[in-house]
This record gives C-alpha cells, sequence and structure tokens, in this order.
C-alpha cells in the first residue's frame, strides 16, 4: 500500500485507463532518491492488467554505450520489426547492433521507435515503464523522447522515472515531494513500530518525507548507525550512508563482490563472476549480500535491490580498490562483442598517456557513431583524445569527437570540442573550423559563422573544395547584409573552378543571384537561363547541401516552381534516408516556395514541420526563418496573434551586431497583416523599413514592392512608390518570369494615368499563371476596384466576385473581407458563406485529410508528419463522419471543393 500518494496513483490509473481505450499518453515522474518514483511504477506494473508491459532501468555505468537502455526496453517487441519502413526498421537493427550499422540520422531511430511501439500494440496496449532514466545513454533518452512526443492513438502508455535534473519536454510532469507528515507517520508505523518516540522524532525530521529514508534510517538507529548522534546529515547522504552501513557488516569477500557487481554494468552474472575469482570471491559470496536484500540473483543476473545501493558500495571503495576491480573485468569481458565495455574498464583505470587503450576507445567510437549513437561516440572520442600519447592524435580525435557532437545535434559540445583541437595539420583544422562554424550558424550567430567560413576556405588549398565551404559562407553571409554578401560571393567567384566539376555551375547560378538581388552587373556574359541550365545538367552540384543552395539561388532568380521541384526531391530523399536533423532547412526553402507560388496550405504544413524540428534540435537559425515564413502565412490568413507570436520570433537576434536571421520576413508579414487591414501609413513605414535596411537583398525584398507600391499610391504618395518599382523592373528583366511581369504591370496600373491603368490591369490578369491564386485575386481585386469607380459595376462585379472566391478559398480573410466590401458597394449582396464541414475538423486532422486526399496511405502520411500509421488512421477514422464521407476515395473532391487555410494549422504549430 502507498501511503500518500493518492493523487499520483489516480493520473497513473487514468493512464492505463486510456491506453485501454486506444489512446496514448506519457509521463514524467521526477524526484529526488528515495522519494518513491520505483513504487509508483511498481504500482503502474500491478495495475497493468490487460496491458502487455515492457521495462527498462537506466544505469549510470552504462550511460556510454549507445542504445543500451532502449534494447532492454523494447527487446520483446523485436520480432515486429520486419514491419517497419525499411529504413527504419534498418536503423533499429543497426543501433541494436543486431545487423550491420550505417551511418544514419540519430532521429530515424527515434521514429523506428514510434513505430516498433504502434506495431507491437497491435491488438493489445502496451505500457512502457522506464526507471533511473537520468542514467540511460543519451542516444536512449533521445529516441525514447522522440517517440513520446509522437504517441497518439496506438494504445502505448510510458511512464518514465528520473532524477529532479532530467528534462523531457512535451511530456506531462509529475514531480514528487516528500510525503506529508501524517502518511510519513502512517509509512513509519507500518514498518518500524517498535521505535522509541524520540527515534521516531528523529527519523521524521531527518527523512523530511522521503519514503526511503523512512524505511532505511530505523535500521540505522537500531544498529548505532549515522544518524545516533551529532549533526543532521543532508536526507541522500544519510540513506547512502544506512545503504553503505549494511553493506560493511557483510563479510570482506562479499563486499569484493558487491563492488566488482557495482562496477560491472550489465549484470552479467557470470562476467560477474570470472572478474572476482582472481579477487579471491565464490558464488557463494553472493548469499550474504543477497540475504540482506541488498541484491537479487537469478540463473543469469545480478541486481542492486536499489540504485543507492550500487551508488553506496563503489563511491566508498578506495580509488585502488576501483583500479583492481575495473582491470579484473577489463580481463573477463574476452568476447568480441565485449570490446567497446572492456575499452571502457581499461580506460577507467588509465590515467596517463596509452596509446593501446586510446585506440580501443577509438573503435568503440566509430562503432557506435556507425549505429547513430553519436553521444557516445563523441565521450569516446574525448577520452581517447585524453589518452593519446602524441598531440597530432590528441587534435585528430578531438576533431572527430567535435564531428560526432555535430551528428549529435550538441550545439554547444560540438563548439567546446572544436576550440579545444588546435591541430597543426591544415585539413584537419580547416575541418575543426567547419564545426565551429556549423555550431554558430545553428546558434544564429551568422557573422561568426560567416568569419570562420572564410578562414577556413582560405586554408583550403583544392579550390572546388574552398568552393564547397564558400558556399556556406555565402549562405551566413546572405543574412548579415549586402557588403557582407558581396565580399564573400566575390572571393568564391575569384576561385579558379574547374569547368568539369558539377560544384562550379551551382557556385556561378550562386554568384549571378546574389549580384542581381544587391543590384551589381554581373562580370561573366552567360545569362540566368544558361545558368540554371548548365546547373541543372549537373544535378545541381550532387551533395545534399549544394542542392540546397542551388535552390535557394533558384528563388533568388524568380525559378520558383522549379526551386520547389529540387527542394521537393531532397526532401524525399531525406525522408527515404532518416535524415530527419537534415530537414528544417529544406522545409524552410520548400515552404518559400510554397508560399510564393501561393500553395499557403502547402506552406504551412512545410513550415510547421520545419519549425518543429529545428526546435527539437535547438537550431535558432531555423526557428527564425521558418517563424518568419508562418508569420506571412498569419498575415495573408488575418490572424493578428499568430502573426505578431511568429514574427516576434523570427525578430529574436542571438547575436548582438547582426540583424536577426528572420528580419525580411518578420518586416513583410506585419506590413502585409496592416495591408490586409488598411492600416496603410503602418503598412507602408514596415515596407519602407525593409527597403531601406540592412536584408532588402533577400527574398521578401523584391518580392513586396508591391504591397510598397499599393500602400505608397492610397497614401496619395506615388513618389514613395518609384524607386523600388525601378527594382523590381530591374528584377523581372533579369528573371524573365511572367509571373514578375504580372506585379510589374500591377504597380504601373496602380501609378498609371486613369486612360492607362485599364490595359495594364488586364495584362497584368493575362501573366498571372493561374497556380498563383493570391497574387491573381489581388490584382483582380485592385482592376475591380478601378472599375467599381469608373462606375462600370457589371465589369466590376465580375472582377471582385473572382477576388472574393479565391481569397475565400485561401483563407485570406482581410482581403476576402475588402473584396466582399467592394462587392456590397456594387450592389451585389453577397451572402454569409456557411462554414464547411472541413472547419470542423482539428488542425490535425485536417492536414491528415488533405494528406490523404492526395492519395497518399497511412503510412506514407505517418512517415511525412513523423506519426505512427495507427495515430493517422484514428484521426481518419474521427475525421470521416464529421466530412460527411465514407470512403477514402471521396476526400479528394472534398478539399478541392472546400481548400484548406493555411491559418487553421498554425495553431499546432505554436
Amino acid at each position: 500500500m502507498l501511503r500518500g500518494r493518492g493523487a499520483e496513483i489516480s493520473v497513473i490509473d487514468g493512464l492505463l485507463a486510456d491506453c485501454r481505450a486506444g489512446r496514448s499518453g506519457c509521463l514524467l515522474i521526477t524526484g529526488e532518491p528515495g522519494i518513491g518514483k520505483t513504487a509508483l511504477l511498481e504500482h503502474a506494473a500491478a495495475a497493468a492488467a490487460g496491458l502487455r508491459v515492457v521495462r527498462s532501468t537506466g544505469v549510470e555505468s552504462e550511460a556510454h554505450l549507445p542504445f543500451a537502455g532502449l534494447h532492454l526496453l523494447l527487446r520483446g517487441a523485436m520480432d515486429r520489426v520486419d514491419a517497419l519502413p525499411a529504413p527504419q526498421a534498418r536503423a533499429l537493427r543497426g543501433a541494436f547492433g543486431l545487423a550491420p550499422a550505417e551511418p544514419g540520422d540519430r532521429m530515424l531511430v527515434g521514429l523506428a521507435v514510434l513505430s516498433l511501439l504502434a506495431e507491437y500494440a497491435d491488438g493489445e496496449p502496451v505500457l512502457c515503464l522506464v526507471d533511473d532514466a537520468q542514467w540511460l545513454d543519451r542516444a536512449s533518452t533521445e529516441a525514447l523522447l522522440f517517440a513520446a512526443r509522437r504517441l497518439d492513438a496506438e494504445g502505448v502508455g510510458l511512464v518514465i522515472a528520473a532524477r529532479t535534473d532530467f528534462a523531457a519536454p512535451g511530456l506531462a510532469h509529475l514531480a514528487l515531494t516528500g510525503l506529508d507528515a501524517p502518511a510519513a507517520a502512517a509509512v513509519l508505523a507500518d514498518h518500524a513500530a517498535a521505535l522509541s518516540p524520540a527515534d521516531r522524532y528523529r527519523v521524521l525530521a531527518e527523512a523530511q518525507g522521503n519514503p526511503l529514508a523512512l524505511l532505511e534510517l530505523p535500521a540505522a538507529i537500531a544498529e548505532g548507525g549515522p544518524v545516533a548522534a551529532g549533526a543532521a546529515l543532508p536526507m541522500t547522504d544519510a540513506v547512502q550512508a544506512a545503504f553503505l552501513d549494511q553493506a560493511r557488516r557483510l563479510p570482506e569477500s562479499t563486499l569484493r563482490l558487491l563492488l566488482v557487481a557495482a562496477a560491472e554494468d550489465t549484470g552479467d552474472r557470470a562476467v560477474l563472476l570470472r572478474a572476482a575469482e582472481p579477487l579471491g570471491c565464490l558464488p557463494t559470496d553472493l548469499v550474504p549480500a543477497e540475504a540482506a536484500g541488498l541484491i537479487r540473483v537469478d540463473t543469469h543476473t545480478v541486481r542492486f535491490r536499489h540504485p543507492l545501493v550500487r551508488s553506496a558500495v563503489y563511491r566508498a571503495a578506495p580509488v585502488s580498490l576501483r583500479i583492481v576491480v575495473h582491470t579484473a573485468l577489463a580481463d573477463a569481458l574476452d568476447r568480441p562483442d565485449d570490446a567497446d565495455r572492456r575499452a571502457w574498464h581499461r580506460a577507467a583505470v588509465t590515467s596517463g598517456p596509452d596509446e593501446r587503450v586510446a585506440a580501443e576507445l577509438e573503435d568503440t567510437a566509430q562503432r557506435a557513431a556507425t549505429r547513430s549513437g553519436y553521444a557516445a561516440a563523441t565521450a569516446a572520442y574525448e577520452r581517447a583524445a585524453r589518452l593519446s600519447s602524441s598531440a597530432a592524435d590528441r587534435a585528430r580525435r578531438l576533431v572527430l569527437a567535435a564531428e560526432a557532437a555535430a551528428e549529435e545535434g550538441d550545439v554547444d559540445r560540438m563548439a567546446d570540442l572544436a576550440a579545444s583541437a588546435r591541430p597543426d595539420d591544415p585539413a584537419l583544422a580547416v575541418r575543426a573550423i567547419r564545426v565551429r562554424a556549423a555550431a554558430a550558424f545553428h546558434h544564429g550567430s551568422l557573422r561568426t559563422a560567416s568569419g570562420l567560413l572564410t578562414e577556413a576556405a582560405a586554408l583550403t588549398p583544392d579550390p572546388a573544395e574552398a568552393a564547397r565551404v564558400l558556399l556556406d559562407a555565402v549562405h551566413a553571409a546572405w543574412y548579415l547584409g549586402e557588403r557582407e554578401t558581396a565580399e564573400t560571393a566575390d572571393l568564391l567567384d575569384a576561385l579558379p573552378l574547374p569547368p568539369e566539376d558539377p560544384l562550379t555551375p551551382v557556385a556561378h547560378l550562386l554568384t549571378w543571384a546574389v549580384r542581381s538581388a544587391i543590384g551589381r552587373g554581373d562580370r561573366d556574359p552567360l545569362t540566368r537561363a544558361e545558368r540554371v541550365d548548365a546547373a541543372r545538367r549537373t544535378g545541381y552540384g550532387g551533395p545534399h547541401d549544394t542542392i540546397l543552395v542551388a535552390a535557394t539561388s533558384l528563388q533568388v532568380a524568380g525559378q520558383d516552381a522549379e526551386a520547389r521541384r529540387v527542394a521537393g526531391a531532397l526532401l524525399a530523399q531525406c525522408r527515404e534516408n532518416g535524415w530527419i536533423g537534415r530537414t528544417p532547412p529544406v522545409l524552410a526553402c520548400l515552404a518559400r516556395a510554397s508560399v510564393f507560388l501561393g500553395r499557403h496550405p502547402d506552406a504551412a504544413d512545410e513550415a510547421g514541420e520545419a519549425l518543429r524540428i529545428a526546435r527539437e534540435l535547438g537550431h535558432r537559425q531555423w526557428i527564425a526563418e521558418t517563424s518568419g515564413v508562418l508569420a506571412y502565412l498569419a498575415a495573408v490568413s488575418g490572424d493578428e496573434r499568430d502573426c505578431h507570436a511568429f514574427a516576434d520570433d523570427a525578430l529574436a537576434a542571438p547575436e548582438p551586431d547582426a540583424p536577426p536571421p528572420g528580419l525580411s520576413w518578420a518586416q513583410w508579414a506585419l506590413a502585409l497583416l496592416d495591408l490586409g487591414n488598411a492600416r496603410w501609413e503602418s503598412a507602408l513605414s514596415r515596407l519602407a523599413a525593409l527597403h531601406s535596411g540592412p536584408v532588402r537583398h533577400q527574398l521578401p525584398g523584391a518580392r513586396s514592392v508591391p504591397d510598397l507600391v499599393e500602400a505608397a499610391v492610397r497614401l496619395g504618395r506615388p513618389e514613395d512608390a518609384r524607386a523600388p518599382l525601378v527594382l523590381l523592373e530591374d528584377w523581372a528583366r533579369q528573371a524573365g518570369q511572367p509571373w514578375i511581369d504580372a506585379h510589374v504591370r500591377r504597380c504601373r496600373a496602380l501609378l498609371a494615368p486613369e486612360e492607362d491603368a485599364e490595359g495594364l490591369y488586364q495584362a497584368a490578369l493575362g501573366l498571372h499563371p493561374d497556380d498563383r491564386q493570391f497574387e491573381r485575386a489581388r490584382t483582380a481585386l485592385l482592376y475591380g476596384e478601378w472599375l467599381r469607380r469608373a462606375r462600370r459595376r457589371s465589369e466590376a462585379r465580375t472582377q471582385l466576385r473572382a477576388a472574393f472566391e479565391a481569397f475565400r478559398r485561401l483563407g485570406a480573410v482581410p482581403w476576402a473581407r475588402r473584396a466582399r466590401a467592394e462587392l456590397d458597394a456594387t450592389g451585389e449582396a453577397v451572402p454569409v458563406a456557411a462554414e464547411g464541414p472541413l472547419a470542423a475538423l482539428t488542425p490535425q486532422e485536417r492536414t491528415i485529410v488533405r494528406l490523404a486526399a492526395r492519395g497518399l496511405s497511412n503510412r506514407d502520411i505517418a512517415a511525412q508528419l513523423f506519426l505512427s500509421p495507427r495515430t493517422v488512421g484514428y484521426h481518419l477514422y474521427k475525421a470521416y463522419p464529421k466530412l460527411g464521407v465514407t470512403a477514402r476515395t471521396e476526400l479528394g473532391a472534398l478539399a478541392e471543393s472546400e481548400g484548406l487555410s493555411a491559418d487553421s494549422r498554425l495553431d499546432r504549430v505554436r
């Protein structure tokens, strides 16, 4: 019976009830040692009738072994792994050492865990219990939490118990504190009724409501233990001392055997006894410790009753004896599969340089990295560096540690390791600098990143390799200002790149795009079309990062459809290979293209997904940029709250002397919000700031000129629009895109005399592609307004009605309101449209319905949204009655007729 934990038990029982009903739930229980976390897990296990229970426990000494804790949890479910998508199955088998591993995205294992739990719960709910999670290896923790945040409708319950400093954002949190006085007194009465009143008072005061202390301190008092006299000890020290006092009463050989068990991380009884034999220990020496209740022994394993027993025994042992024990364990771990554990035991007893142990640790690190256990690889490389005999090997291993930390996404750690390497070898120095630059970029410290990359390029003798570094440098400089961007592009342009290198056309395309954006002439006679064609023929440079640079360059060149195609192919490659960590910049590029093409629902999905992953990774650069795109979409929909909230995130400036990474998008979004709500003065002020500021060369710069012209004309200040229009006209000549020409005609129509305006409006409408509905509708709105002022009401209604319907389909509420007001002014009353069936859906349901309407299977949708297929099916099942459909085939027509507005998806992002 658990005293004083009624509220906590109720929470756990509710989670179990949800699991039985097919819903998933996660709970993090935290508290100090002995506070009752394990007891609550035991309650959950005992109350889990009808659920399949799987368990795992973190072990402090296993923290450097990748996926050790996760394997323990899931080993009973591995017979379902064949049902997983092939990349996930490969990643999970490789992580657990069940198949040859291949380096991959660390988050792919988390997605595989989600899918495996969903498969395992098919037919019977599953309860996962994880104790001492603070001691799980980092790879297990990350994969488990990745899956936990995405559990929804699988019938999976996950309860994690950990110390107070364990962080699990996104999980329901139950923080345990000490029992109240009545409950503590009841526990003491249950287990130590013979205590004297004075001793009872001492235990209650010392225990401070800690259940474990209430159980253990009476025994210590009975033996004249640590609380019998003197100043009170801190509670945790007192409990550990009580455990240690129990251990010290055991025979010497049993105590030595306990120390071996405390240093051995698997609980393998055979390994323990082999290692203990040279220390004079026999199997019978386990008996006194088991009789004292300090360990539990079965045929194969030896487990401590409580982690504090292990901790107390190990920490109380002299260092010299620990060295003897670790040496014995290294000798006992003689199988090939034990190489990693053997290396760590040898490292534990090595204080000075030892190249043999360092080499073993390096091998361990390589194996860990191959299994995507990058945190373990970082630790092993770093320890190997400390044991290296030469400065060169030390520097090389520190760089390897930094690169492993980069794969892990540990931005601070990768920067520290790379900075501490200080290699003499130029090639190694370049690798270290690039790691530091990547860390700076992800932190949003773009000036630092650009400077480091320029430095690295100068150290690189190979022009092609230097160009790859400078591509990244131009990317970082792009966010700083025109001068920095131009200077870095000039360095790239000056490299003697071989014509046959597939990178060369991409470099030429990038330098042209930069000079086009900042209004500088290009010294190369190749046209924009020739550059794009050359880059396309080479596959846009081949490597992932180079292709992404090319896609962004295409957007600068106005090639939005081609940019979306390239980014879409790159995203498909990321999904196929499970490169989840690489997706935020690809999704950001794709979202921008979708915005420009008027595919706002797509853009909301893409930017929202990018933002969620970037937040998980802590990549401030992509958090800021995708927040800017989402602010724009909120502006289109007229959502003031979301627009300002996303803009605030985009304007967060981690580097004091540089513009915020999302500045241009935030300025454009806030201006568009004002424009849609007829706040002309505010809109013009924001746009003027954008066009005179340090980031006017970025994508929102030229593309926001039509907004600036409209605001200026509305305020009767056409002179403010002249110079920006020249910029737009120059871009139109260079880009050769009809849709840009349509914008130019619309702007000229706003500024033209009455006799010329109509022809310009009609020309603009003729040039707008059908797929850019938002901009075409805005032109129709302005033309309809012009026709109404000319008292041509019948013709005005045609344009205004088309604009209104397009805005309504897009969910562009303020723009639809403007079009409707104009229609009302022509004498045509527009009835208030009833909300379509899609309005009844939750944002998650709407997203899933939209993807299903495209023909994607549940498994495809799950892979795209990082959900389980069962969760996708659950949301479709809930959506069908709301939509009035009975079959998946009916979704396409419904989505086409109703449209899906971007604003309805933004709430799930925030």
